[in-house]
């Protein structure tokens, strides 16, 4: 009588996992049918679970769309994101680590004012940005995209948390061995620190890829578009083509995809050893 109960509740957790998977991919799968179908296809009251032919050349239309320029918006996107990692990775992580073993009078009172910042509204900071990115002359370029957005009180404070927890033992050999705080972040915490960044990286990658109003407002120039934006664009545009729209939301999810496949064993690692819930 357990086994069977046993093998009955084994099956409805195979089940329940089953549907839950088919509903969290039927978005995946409407925008990847429409981007291959013609308008005819996706507008017609009789709904084929796939068009009876592929409409593989809309992906060149996509690409050749004078209005929206996206493969020059992709190029933006990763630039953008790129950067923004690595940028937010160092200068977080380093204030993390002063915070966390640095001796300071006022560590405890800056860590506190960085955590301040968490609760401050970004549309209270945000004319006060754009009034010095454009007294700077950075609108429209890569600067103005990137630099306001460096830094992380939330990625400074995971770090300090982690770093908290780091073994002395490590640091205490290094500075037998005659190194300094530089070189012991460098070559010691930062080796042995890899699951948390690349937890804190795939979150900033994803947050920085995704990021919509700051480079609509910056990004005024069609050379200086993300992702983001063209796809904006071509929902405002006066003749909207459906199949462009979900081909470019596919090809917009795909490095997001990636990045996640990619890093996602790190990201549950990075959150419980960064010690979060002490």
């Amino acid at each position: 009588m357990d086994q069977a109960l046993l093998r009955a509740g084994r099956a409805l957790r195979v089940v329940l996992l089953l549907v839950l998977a088919a509903l969290f991919l039927i978005p995946f799968y409407l925008l990847l049918r429409n981007g291959l179908a013609t308008e005819q296809d996706i507008t017609s009251p009789q709904w084929t679970f796939f068009p009876a032919e592929l409409q593989w050349s809309n992906i060149g239309e996509l690409f050749d769309d004078p209005a929206v320029p996206m493969a020059r918006s992709l190029l933006n996107s990763a630039l953008i994101a790129v950067a923004t990692t690595l940028g937010t990775l160092l200068l977080a992580s380093l204030a993390g680590y002063g915070l966390a073993r640095i001796p300071y009078r006022y560590a405890d009172q800056v860590f506190y004012a960085i955590l301040g910042t968490l609760m401050v509204p970004a549309a209270v900071t945000f004319v006060p940005s754009f009034v010095l990115v454009s007294s700077l002359g950075w609108v429209s370029t890569l600067r103005g995209l990137i630099v306001p957005t460096l830094f992380s009180a939330f990625a400074a404070f995971i770090f300090r948390q982690y770093f908290l927890g780091f073994p002395k033992e490590l640091e205490d050999a290094a500075r037998v061995d005659g190194l300094g705080y530089w070189r012991t972040y460098w070559r010691i915490v930062v080796p042995n620190s890899r699951p948390v960044f690349a937890a804190v990286g795939t979150i900033v990658f994803i947050g920085a890829w995704n990021s919509f109003l700051w480079p609509l407002v910056i990004g005024q120039d069609r050379d200086a578009w993300t992702v983001q934006v063209a796809l904006s664009t071509l929902t405002t545009a006066q003749v909207i083509n459906l199949h462009e729209l979900f081909l470019a939301a596919v090809v917009s999810i795909l490095p997001l995809l990636l990045v996640f496949l990619l890093f996602q064993r790190w990201i549950v690692a990075g959150v419980e050893r960064s010690g979060i819930d002490d």
